[in-house]
């Protein structure tokens, strides 16, 4: 069974990688070609990282003399233009990924106007349980959710930073911890995903910095930080109604 970590990764490998292997592994003679695609595309990504890795290991090397030996890697040299970057990028999931991707309006932006790739966010469904006759939070609701939220991938975490979760390891229902909250307490983004959700989803969402915490740092979230949360929404209730114990 494969893992939420790698499941997580796939994500992120080159689409063109993606159709090739899906391809090869069609027919029963595709078994070598397959195995070998396979091992191109984690070579690929490999590849990737260590781009990334050396770009970042020539910026501290030029500027050594100047920190007094710190070895460490800068994990957010030129922060704001990689989350750019990686934002941009998802509009080719959207275009590739069918039904699986949603590209969701804030609900602070009036949706008669097109508006900017950064008034939308991306939405990858990971398991949905309702129908859309079934209503969603509104924005007074209260609602309760588990949740895991990351940086976009970097050096040190191929996976993404996890700044916040409410469980370790894969999701389970039966041992997650829970957040109990009304949908207006979170920031515009994170909000804007709620309201499109129904109880039982479970969604991957990528979060513009414009519509989360913007240029402004939050704990060990860097500005200009574009926000991925895996969310489940496990109940909601209208505003002032109490949730049963959790346990």
């Amino acid at each position: 069974m494969i893992s939420e970590e790698s499941a997580f990764a796939e994500d992120f490998m080159p689409e063109m990688m993606k159709e090739e292997i899906t391809a090869a592994g069609m027919g029963g003679e595709g078994k070598s070609e397959y195995k070998s695609l396979r091992l191109r595309a984690r070579s690929v990504l490999w590849m990737l990282l260590c781009a990334a890795f050396f770009t970042l290991h020539a910026s501290l090397l030029a500027s050594c003399s100047e920190t007094d030996g710190d070895e460490g890697v800068d994990e957010y040299a030129d922060w704001q233009m990689r989350n750019d970057a990686f934002f941009a990028s998802l509009e080719d999931s959207l275009s590739r990924g069918g039904e699986q991707w949603k590209k969701i309006k804030t609900f602070t932006k009036d949706e008669k106007t097109v508006g900017q790739n950064t008034d939308y966010i991306y939405v990858k469904v990971l398991e949905s349980y309702g129908s859309e006759a079934d209503e969603s939070p509104l924005y007074s609701d209260s609602v309760r959710i588990a949740y895991r939220g990351r940086l976009i991938p970097s050096v040190s975490y191929p996976q993404g930073y996890v700044f916040e979760q409410t469980y370790a390891g894969d999701y389970s229902l039966e041992t997650t911890s829970v957040a109990d909250n009304t949908v207006s307490a979170y920031l515009d983004g994170f909000a804007t995903a709620l309201q499109h959700m129904k109880k039982g989803d479970r969604w991957r969402v990528f979060l513009p910095y414009q519509l989360m915490y913007g240029g402004a740092a939050s704990g060990s979230i860097p500005a200009y930080s574009v926000l991925i949360f895996d969310i489940s929404l496990i109940d909601f209730t209208i505003n002032g109604d109490s949730f049963y114990r959790w346990t």
